[in-house]
């Protein structure tokens, strides 16, 4: 088999799928480049405070712009926030109290929230521990939401339903706006007092609207992933309805202080420039998951999603069926990253998850992903999940690498 050859003729295939992302893009940079005339920004909205932050104009503003970028009545953006976990966290603490009852309507959610439910760790001050009740709403065989089963789901103590747009390291479609929309509908008709949470990490803007735009109450996710368009230092965000999001900023910082605090220590001007750039950098890394898909699918591995088929979020899982075979994959991709390429990547244990992984990310914020990035857990069946990619070339060097490092099927 001559790999060069299959390479070529995957990014041949995938030119149209490019040029409709570009589209995309385009609507997406138009939504940000909105927000920045209509709330006039400026070079005073890159200088900072220090201390308290009281008064941070570029902070205020940028929660502004962030807000109407996402289609949300507010925001919280906080280089305070230090990764999509504690944002959501924040945002669920806010909003939950003793006797209240939260349902993740996809399954169960993420590795690293289930010690902040409290299914896994004790002695924490998990939501379990303070009173908070939990349940899952199962997938399908088929790995979909249980459409019927949600339908009925949601009782008089459901004050918040959990929405994980990504798949996570679960073996799934991730949700479309569409779906999310759905999701919120089916919610509301039962009970429209019950907040709708999403867990947006990875999605945003990769589809041409938020899941604030389509009736969801609150969202969260973090900075240094898709929104920091791969050069915003540390941060997160909270964005949905204006009292949920104050509650969950004070849960950040106290109650009564709430969003009036947390200085942003000269970051601003990162984080208009991050914003600005992060359709364009979201745009090439979706790219890269269709290029992925198609060389591996030709190799005659499963993945998800396939080629043909749109995206929900800049995640591509590639189930490889070995454990050498996962080590190999992070390894190739590790070589073929702008930092740290001589490094070679080990399974180990990884706070927040409960299994050791195996990780990729040469990336230059530590823990960003943007960068093309590749990791998994060390548990059958070795699905190595590959997200990231500041242009689809990088992707496609790394790849002739890969695809060296494993073979066929």
């Amino acid at each position: 088999m001559n790999l060069q050859i299959d390479l070529t003729n995957a990014i041949r295939s995938t030119q149209t799928v490019f040029t409709e992302i570009d589209a995309k893009v385009k609507d997406n940079l138009k939504r940000v480049l909105d927000a920045y005339r209509d709330h006039r920004v400026g070079v005073r909205h890159f200088a900072s405070v220090s201390g308290y932050g009281h008064d941070d104009l570029g902070r205020d503003t940028f929660d502004r712009v962030f807000a109407q970028v996402v289609g949300a009545d507010a925001a919280i953006v906080r280089v305070q926030i230090v990764s999509g976990t504690h944002a959501i966290a924040c945002a669920l603490y806010g909003v939950l109290r003793p006797g209240d009852e939260m349902v993740s309507v996809v399954g169960s959610p993420y590795d690293t929230l289930e010690e902040a439910i409290g299914v896994r760790g004790r002695g924490q001050g998990s939501l379990m521990e303070y009173g908070v009740k939990y349940r899952v709403l199962p997938l399908t065989d088929a790995g979909t939401v249980d459409w019927d089963a949600l339908a009925t789901a949601v009782k008089p103590e459901t004050r918040l339903v959990l929405i994980q747009r990504s798949c996570g390291y679960s073996w799934r479609t991730s949700l479309s706006i569409d779906d999310i929309a759905k999701i919120v509908r089916l919610v509301k008709q039962q009970n429209p007092e019950t907040i709708c949470f999403v867990d947006n990490c990875y999605g945003e803007f990769v589809e041409d609207r938020e899941p604030t735009a389509v009736g969801a109450d609150l969202m969260a996710g973090s900075l240094i992933k898709n929104p920091g368009g791969t050069i915003v230092t540390a941060g997160g965000y909270v964005a949905g309805r204006a009292d949920l999001v104050e509650a969950a900023a004070c849960r950040l910082t106290a109650p009564g202080i709430g969003s009036s605090g947390g200085a942003t220590f000269d970051q601003n001007r990162l984080l208009f420039q991050g914003l600005f750039l992060a359709p364009q950098m979201v745009g090439e890394a979706v790219k890269g998951t269709h290029l992925v898909a198609k060389v591996f699918q030709d190799l005659g591995y499963p993945v998800k999603p396939l080629p043909e088929e749109p995206r929900c979020d800049v995640v591509q899982a590639i189930e490889l069926g070995s454990p050498d075979k996962l080590v190999a994959f992070c390894g190739a991709i590790q070589r073929n990253s702008p930092v740290d390429s001589y490094l070679a990547p080990v399974p180990a244990e990884m706070p927040g998850y409960d299994s050791k992984l195996v990780m990729a990310g040469g990336t230059f914020i530590d823990g960003s992903t943007s960068e093309f990035s590749a990791d998994g857990p060390m548990r059958e069946p070795y699905i190595a999940f590959c997200q990231g990619g500041t242009h689809w070339t990088q992707v496609a060097l790394a790849l002739e690498d890969a695809v060296a490092a494993v073979g066929k099927a």
